[in-house]
């Protein structure tokens, strides 16, 4: 073993601490990405009590599809208190906290590296299974506490720019969902969209009487003139495009180009194959939110896709955004299949059925939200910047003395 580095499990301890009398009602679900979230789970007829609590500096991880996922799930507790969890995550914590800081730990957990060792030492077969053996047999260099708080902190001044971003485009992202849903759900729309006016009571299309017409389909009135469309119709695919990399390659290679899987960026590579925008939507493993809509991303300009998302563009007067928000308000429950996994496969996704508008009304609609995802696309360049200058931190504390 190198002279600083320890095994993990010499550096934490396995805690089971279960939430008997309830005390405690905050249900997290952990990401593949690495995160914590509150939970929507029906929970209804569960035995509450057998779930485990996680506090504040603790840590949970799934050892399960490591392999699969190319990843291991394994997040630290730092926005709540105490949560409760499945009772199939371990949650363990540091030994000594003047040893090992737990931001430390996780930002080791982070790495690429961390996740290609641990894709090595995942059993074979369909699930790719880790053992907790050979998680608590790998290392990490332990530079002194001082020079870890360093690390840490300059891991973090980044990040926090990176959540003021996110926010930023959080809430242009729920502007812009505000506007498809009021154009395209509630059909209130300006009458006279050309001019963008209302009608001369400053109603929008259907509450001033704007002309509607039944839709068997749908069940309930829409706009005159709105038909039902497939999604094939409107979107071209470029799946045959996308091709993985593997760790090998991409490991001696320069850092210029976002190397993009289902969910999140996961790396920085030499080529790209994509140039221009594009919607990623998530093939198979987790291809839901919480609300049954996809998973997706808008990506744009120079990248390399792995084969597990779906590579989506408009055609003809659509736009991209367009697209985005018309498929993060679509429930794909009905065009999931399961096997061993979840999986959105082609044929399902381009039978997706939508209430397609006018073209008028779509040309309209795109010219509104173009300065929101202007801005977004600005602050998501940004953090892309700044995610590499992440990626190169990490990458450095295999250096660390």
């Amino acid at each position: 073993m190198r002279s600083n580095y320890k095994k993990i499990w010499d550096l934490i301890h396995l805690v089971d601490e279960r939430n008997k009398g309830l005390h405690v009602s905050l249900l997290l679900w952990l990401t593949i990405a690495k995160k914590f979230i509150p939970s929507v789970a029906n929970t209804i007829w569960t035995d509450m009590e057998n779930y485990k609590i996680i506090r504040k500096n603790q840590f949970a991880c799934s050892l399960m599809q490591v392999r699969r996922d190319k990843k291991m799930p394994v997040a630290l507790v730092q926005e709540f208190n105490e949560a409760i969890i499945s009772q199939a995550y371990p949650v363990f914590e540091v030994n000594d906290e003047k040893e090992l800081l737990p931001e430390y730990l996780m930002m080791w957990f982070s790495r690429s590296e961390f996740d290609r060792e641990a894709c090595f030492y995942a059993v074979g077969g369909v699930r790719g299974s880790l053992e907790w053996e050979d998680f608590g047999n790998m290392q990490l260099p332990i530079p002194d506490i001082t020079k870890q708080q360093e690390i840490v902190d300059e891991y973090n001044t980044i990040k926090d720019r990176i959540s003021l971003n996110n926010d930023l485009i959080g809430k242009l992202e729920e502007t812009a969902q505000a506007v498809y849903r009021e154009r395209f759900v509630d059909f209130e729309f300006p009458f006279d969209f050309v001019k963008d006016k209302p009608d001369e009571n400053g109603n929008s299309y259907k509450s001033s009487g704007g002309e509607m017409e039944y839709c068997e389909e749908l069940e309930k009135e829409v706009p005159k003139g709105w038909k039902m469309d497939e999604l094939k119709n409107v979107i071209e695919n470029f799946d045959s495009k996308r091709k993985p990399m593997s760790w090998d390659e991409r490991e001696n290679m320069e850092k210029k180009y976002p190397y993009y899987w289902a969910a999140s960026l996961m790396d920085y590579v030499e080529n790209y194959i994509f140039d221009w925008e594009y919607i990623l939507l998530w093939e198979d493993g987790t291809v839901v939110q919480n609300d049954w809509t996809p998973v997706l991303q808008y990506v744009w300009w120079k990248f390399w896709v792995n084969n597990h998302a779906h590579v989506l563009k408009w055609v003809d007067w659509y736009d991209e955004n367009t697209l985005y928000l018309l498929l993060r308000n679509t429930n794909i429950q009905d065009i999931i299949t399961w096997w061993v996994q979840a999986k959105i496969n082609q044929w399902n996704l381009n039978s997706i059925r939508f209430l397609k508008p006018s073209e008028e009304l779509l040309k309209y609609f795109k010219n509104t939200i173009y300065p929101m995802f202007s801005y977004f696309k600005k602050k998501t360049d940004e953090n892309i910047a700044l995610n590499k200058l992440l990626f190169i931190i990490l990458s450095k504390m295999a250096s660390e003395r």
